[in-house]
């Protein structure tokens, strides 16, 4: 139970601060914050988040909450996600994969970053 829990908290933070990351851009580009407008841009980096889990689960003894599992997470959600966009018809500028990187690592390592530094 302990085990599922620890693997719980940081698979719904890693989802939530992806969801934050595409209504920030949503609201930036003032494509407006409906749900359904936020979950369908979210859904190619979700998905590319969740391969990332499946891979640093799957093929290493990495803490979830280690920064390689999390460098793991930031190159398949944007490998999978920008790809993902491509394939559905979708813009994947390039400037939007250096903000995309840089956005999700600040996220997606930052919270790991700081769960370190305050020893949790």
């Amino acid at each position: 139970r302990d085990r599922r829990m620890n693997r719980l908290v940081p698979v719904l933070l890693d989802a939530a601060l992806v969801l934050v990351f595409a209504a920030v851009g949503r609201r930036s580009h003032e494509h407006g914050l409906t749900l359904t407008g936020v979950l369908q841009t979210a859904a190619p980096f979700l998905c590319g988040t969740a391969a990332g889990w499946l891979l640093a689960s799957s093929l290493t003894d990495l803490a979830p909450t280690s920064l390689p599992f999390g460098v793991v997470l930031v190159v398949a959600t944007v490998v999978v996600g920008m790809g993902l966009r491509m394939a559905l018809g979708a813009g994947v500028a390039w400037s939007f994969v250096a903000v995309a990187t840089t956005v999700l690592s600040l996220f997606l390592l930052g919270w790991r970053l700081l769960a370190r530094l305050l020893g949790s």
